[in-house]
């Protein structure tokens, strides 16, 4: 009995190094997977038509939208439809299509499809431009490498040591590279809300984060292990709180808004792989550097 209990209690001790294979591992995978996508596609990951250009057609009708997709995709460019549902009786109230294609051509081919006319009162029509989308696009890379550069300046300032710190900004990175690995082998196409996603998911990644290392070297009340298991009790309920908040939204507004379901999900996503990176990849470099300087 007391063998076990010694055991359990030094069981992270023995153990927290291997443990970083495991987000290594998934890092590497995640790496290589995106490396992959980019040599086939020239992007690391598939975007919909507000960052490359198209036409979004909103019908107020019941329509079967997967037959609508399978009849269409040799009409229209890169057509993927979907369905909006009421949130309490779930009728359908309308689906959604998006294509490559232009506004005149879609709507063409829509009202030869249907058998009627699109107008204001039965539709809607939205057509933005290659260019400008692809201005958006860089403009929100911008945006998100000036927010995570701007993240790892703050975090400098504030530990004012290279070795945390760096694990700090390399687990905000983890959570971003598995991510968006994980979006992709999902089929999910990144849209402008997406980039926005993953700038807020910076900002969650970086609080547990921050809060590890701060209760780890700024705090000398307690044993090395049980400042981190402070800090992992704060950090999982804040983590867990957040994303048991996200899992309800996106059920409940995934059938009618297709902005907040993508930044529901990816925030979901992202969040998951963030208790991988805090609390394994954080946790294993944090505690290295404290028994080495024996803090």
């Amino acid at each position: 009995m007391e063998e076990n209990k010694e055991f359990k209690k030094n069981w992270h001790d023995k153990y927290y190094r291997k443990l970083l294979l495991i987000p290594l591992v998934l890092l590497v995978a995640s790496l290589i997977y995106l490396g992959s996508y980019y040599n086939n596609t020239g992007d690391f990951f598939a975007k919909d038509i507000s960052l490359t250009g198209g036409t979004s057609v909103t019908i107020y009708d019941s329509i079967d939208a997967i037959k609508l997709e399978t009849d269409l995709a040799n009409k229209l460019e890169d057509i993927n439809t979907r369905e909006i549902f009421d949130v309490i009786t779930q009728e359908q109230k309308a689906v959604i299509i998006e294509t490559k294609s232009d506004g005149d051509l879609t709507r063409q081919v829509l009202q030869d499809y249907l058998g009627y006319e699109l107008a204001e009162e039965n539709s809607s029509f939205e057509f933005t431009g290659s260019a400008l989308s692809e201005s958006f696009y860089h403009q929100l890379i911008i945006a998100l490498i000036v927010a995570f550069v701007f993240m790892g300046l703050v975090v400098l300032i504030i530990f004012r040591t290279t070795i945390p710190s760096s694990a700090v900004i390399i687990s905000a990175l983890a959570d971003i590279i598995m991510t968006l690995a994980l979006v992709n082998i999902l089929g999910i196409k990144m849209s402008t809300a997406g980039i926005v996603a993953l700038l807020m998911l910076i900002g969650y990644s970086v609080d547990t984060d921050i809060l590890l290392t701060n209760r780890v070297l700024k705090r000398d009340e307690g044993s090395l292990n049980k400042r981190i298991y402070g800090a992992f009790k704060t950090g999982t309920t804040m983590t867990l709180t957040s994303l048991l908040a996200l899992a309800l939204a996106l059920i409940i507004i995934s059938s009618f808004s297709i902005v907040l379901s993508q930044i529901f999900t990816i925030l979901v996503i992202g969040l998951g792989f963030d208790l991988l990176n805090t609390w394994i990849t954080n946790v294993s470099i944090i505690k290295w550097y404290a028994e080495k300087r024996q803090i």
